[in-house]
């Protein structure tokens, strides 16, 4: 038998992404836990709380995706790649990967731009910048492009190699 091994915080060490994801998970849930907690036992509302959980749900959304590239964990369709040889498979990798580099650095850059635009203003509940909050998607888009094209190099080499 070989029961499954369960991930400890030591063996995040050199997983800054996963550690990221961890740690903002647990902010979410406490943070809102804090809320349901203020409201309904001690009748009062924490003004920045749904505010800060929204933000801290979209930088979640963000690392979870780069995560799902870093994993290969996005739903693919192959039932075209997978009946084409060797050669033309290749191709199809390159053309796909060319596809969503093109896409995801167009994305990243627009990301950028659009935070730097929000920068000056602040969020009502929290009053934190809203360049933080929307910087999740130039981390998220910049991550999600190295994990293709990293994925894509190391793909490349393989096949190379062999």
């Amino acid at each position: 038998m070989n029961p499954a091994k369960q991930t400890t915080w030591r063996d995040l060490r050199g997983q800054p992404l996963e550690l990221a994801l961890c740690t903002v998970l647990i902010a979410l849930v406490s943070v809102t836990f804090a809320q349901v907690l203020f409201r309904y036992v001690f009748r009062t509302s924490l003004d920045w709380s749904e505010e800060l959980a929204r933000f801290l749900f979209m930088w979640l959304a963000a690392l979870s995706s780069a995560y799902a590239f870093k994993t290969r964990s996005h739903f693919a369709l192959r039932f075209v790649v997978d009946r084409v040889g060797p050669a033309a498979r290749r191709h199809i990798h390159d053309v796909v990967a060319a596809s969503v580099s093109t896409f995801l650095a167009v994305f990243t850059y627009q990301a950028v731009r659009y935070t730097v635009s929000v920068s000056n203003q602040t969020a009502p509940g929290t009053q934190m910048s809203m360049a933080i909050p929307y910087s999740a998607a130039v981390v998220g888009g910049a991550l999600m492009l190295y994990y293709v094209l990293r994925n894509w190099w190391n793909d490349r080499h393989a096949t190379d190699g062999s």
